[in-house]
């Protein structure tokens, strides 16, 4: 196990009577628990989380996680970050009842679960010749193919992933994963966080989306030789498909249903939810639809915009 900072060691102080007290005394009230696909950045998201300012530790057994947060050492903070991956796949289990555990005594925990495309995690590992973890395990005759590793792997974690935040990094360099998870975490809180995201349909669907709507119905800036080089960020841009009937009726008709759903998904206890809006290129539709939408939510306060094509360059 490797810690950033070091690793320090308990003082020996007398034990505090219960969990709930320990993490009190303690003053740990922000647990971020990273984990997620192996390849998919969770090295790069760490030491973003620990340039602002957690504590962090890496490849932390979960079966030690309670005992870590009972520490009582002074450089500690109340900030702490801990990253766990398929390497100790065996105890994984245990932190899906451990994270209710933790938020009934008052720590605020937040899930984040990186992942990626296949294709992406492919590259990444032949490019890095690195061995993924389960490369080794044995089923059978011999040993898996890689691409049968990342889908073990991605049952394996699939009931963290369902409690989590999910981040796609399949089109992220790393200063975009930083950039991300840094906002992430400061936004989700208590209150759900809204995430409007804009995409090309033809670099695939994010991951991490929980609804996904389609506007490559409505007319094409790209058509128009004087907004192609632009983006819908453009005033330009943006003229155009507000003089569009269609794009009015589109932006209203999603802006109705997610206003609509809103306060159910808050009352699920969700911590964010990712709405993803889809054109061509990923470059006007969707982009000038996600900058409306962003607008038309500011009241909600907890709101993210994403560009994944514009941002990815």
């Amino acid at each position: 196990m490797s810690t950033t900072p070091d690793h320090p060691q308990p003082t020996g102080e007398t034990a505090p009577s219960s969990p709930a007290a320990a993490i009190g005394h303690h003053g740990v009230r922000e647990l971020v628990l990273i984990s997620g696909i192996s390849g998919s950045g969770k090295s790069v998201a760490l030491h973003a989380l620990e340039d602002a300012g957690y504590f962090c530790v890496d490849n932390l057994p979960p079966e030690l996680l309670r005992h870590y947060m009972e520490l009582q050492h002074p450089r500690y903070t109340e900030r702490v970050a801990i990253a766990v991956d398929v390497r100790t796949a065996s105890s994984l289990p245990v932190l899906v009842p451990l994270i209710a555990e933790l938020r009934q005594e008052g720590v605020t925990v937040k899930p984040l679960f990186l992942d990626a495309s296949t294709d992406t995690l492919v590259r990444r590992f032949s490019e890095t010749r690195r061995p993924h973890p389960l490369s080794h395990a044995e089923a059978g005759a011999g040993q898996h193919a890689l691409i049968d590793a990342i889908e073990i792997e991605r049952l394996m974690l699939s009931g963290l992933r369902e409690m989590s935040i999910v981040v796609d990094t399949s089109t992220l360099k790393p200063a975009g994963l930083r950039q991300q998870v840094g906002a992430l975490v400061a936004h989700t809180g208590h209150r759900l966080t809204l995430v409007f995201q804009s995409f090309a349909f033809k670099y695939g669907v994010p991951l991490d989306a929980d609804y996904v709507f389609d506007v490559r119905m409505l007319p094409n800036p790209y058509y128009v030789r004087e907004l192609r080089p632009l983006t819908g960020r453009d005033a330009p841009v943006a003229q155009f498909l507000s003089e569009q009937p269609e794009a009015a009726e589109l932006l209203a008709q999603i802006e109705s249903f997610i206003r609509r759903w809103l306060p159910t998904l808050a009352m699920d206890q969700r911590g964010y939810v990712t709405v993803a809006i889809g054109c061509t290129g990923g470059q006007h539709r969707s982009v000038y639809m996600v900058e409306q939408l962003g607008r038309r939510f500011a009241d909600h306060g907890a709101t993210l915009i994403r560009h994944r094509e514009l941002d990815s360059l």
